[in-house]
């Protein structure tokens, strides 16, 4: 991690949203993407889109605590157990955004192809306010974010090996976030997402 490795966070509005390049040191962001390559039991998730089950168009893991049990497009998810590496960086995390962390959803994309469509990260489990602390690993992205009233409000953020973005507050009332398709994008892409899930809900592990 970058010598600047915390930061007080200033809600400027409904999109408490924070972007820091290179907040994980490179060769700290490579040996962490090389383990996670290796080391998670990625699988492919199902999820129920426009009233029928699909396959996720990336590879996806779901670990945290015990009992950080998590509902997501219809289907319930029990964690994995933690890896020692996403151990100690939830704890660097938590320092740098003043805010606890129980859990960690990790998608592989796999090349440009590999997408998110637009959504809100505002499971009940989550809470009102959820702060959600997200890193990338691997090839760049973009990343868009829309207002949920008002779709041609936009911003974009192109997001690169080891860049941190952080969303709190009202930002997962008001907007929707995405991760497109991506022309030209040969390479992989891991990102990390922790959260708090503080209403566990009756769970099973994904594709069991």
């Amino acid at each position: 991690m970058n010598e600047q490795t915390s930061f007080l966070f200033a809600d400027t509005g409904p999109a408490a949203v924070e972007h820091l390049p290179g907040w994980l040191r490179k060769d700290e962001a490579d040996v962490l993407l090389q383990a996670l390559m290796g080391d998670v039991p990625w699988q492919v998730h199902r999820i129920r889109m426009f009233g029928r089950w699909v396959d996720s168009p990336r590879l996806s893991c779901w670990m945290g605590d015990a009992d950080a049990h998590y509902r997501y497009s219809g289907a319930d998810f029990v964690p994995e157990p933690w890896l020692p590496s996403l151990q100690q960086l939830r704890g660097q995390l938590q320092q740098a955004c003043a805010a606890r962390f129980n859990s960690v959803l990790l998608n592989r994309y796999r090349n440009g192809g590999d997408r998110m469509g637009w959504h809100r990260d505002d499971e009940p489990e989550l809470g009102a306010q959820p702060v959600i602390a997200s890193l990338s690993l691997g090839t760049r992205r973009r990343f868009l974010l829309r207002r949920g009233d008002a779709h041609s409000q936009r911003h974009e953020y192109l997001l690169g090996h080891g860049d941190l973005l952080v969303m709190r507050g009202d930002c997962q009332r008001d907007y929707q976030h995405a991760l497109p398709k991506m022309a030209g994008v040969a390479g992989e892409r891991i990102n990390l997402t922790f959260r708090q899930v503080s209403a566990p809900c009756v769970a099973r592990r994904p594709g069991r």
